[in-house]
């Protein structure tokens, strides 16, 4: 089995999309338990698509296409996981924050945080203030990410966060943020938890804000 576990792996660095896909399958046929796929397969290969691509050997169109293979793979394990392999490690609402219309990079980040096991609420583009709050009611997220790329929507994260607060909700959570013009001492500034630089580092980021 664990040569199987380590196909899928290969593949899925890869980026073969229909042989991640194939190699699932013939998992699940051979009687391998879903969560095993997953853990030992899918996840260990994203792990290294985010190591390689945090050191500059994979770019963003490789880093996309294996992103593609994992989701791909979960549509086949997704029914049959049980409701806590479901709800993976933990859950994010992700947002570009209100004025701000571009995703690029915040998609890139949804897909690496899917791949590595986090459940994921993307609310889009524009997201109001309001919107992260009602989110956070709903969701009960662990992390808020917020991201922005013009530097005259950078005062909406501290606006954000500060509605976050007044809301009462802000023990609640841990808060991300990143996008081209943020930086560690903005991150400070409003009072974030800490700062994504690239989709590599937010998945490592956030999964140590969960340990603490």
């Amino acid at each position: 089995m664990a040569e199987e576990y380590q196909e899928i792996s290969e593949a899925l660095i890869a980026g073969d999309i229909e042989n991640v896909k194939a190699l699932t399958q013939k998992a699940l046929d051979a009687g391998s338990a879903p969560g095993e796929i997953l853990g030992k397969g899918l996840l260990p290969g994203m792990d290294v698509v985010g190591q390689r691509f945090k050191v500059g050997d994979m770019f963003i169109p490789e880093v996309l296409g294996s992103a593609k293979c994992m989701l791909d793979a979960m549509d086949l394990l997704r029914p049959l996981l049980s409701q806590s392999e479901q709800d993976g490690i933990g859950t994010v609402v992700i947002g570009t924050v209100q004025g701000d219309v571009h995703d690029i990079g915040k998609n890139l980040v949804c897909m690496m945080l899917e791949g590595s096991g986090f459940k994921v609420v993307d609310l889009g583009i524009d997201v109001k203030p309001e919107t992260f709050i009602e989110a956070v009611k709903e969701h009960q997220p662990d992390i808020v990410g917020m991201s922005a790329l013009l530097t005259t929507t950078m005062p909406k994260m501290g606006e954000t966060i500060k509605a976050i607060e007044e809301a009462g909700l802000r023990s609640q959570v841990k808060i991300m943020a990143g996008g081209a013009p943020v930086t560690q001492n903005f991150i400070d500034e409003i009072g974030a938890d800490s700062y994504g630089p690239n989709a590599a580092v937010v998945v490592e980021e956030a999964r140590r804000l969960l340990q603490e």
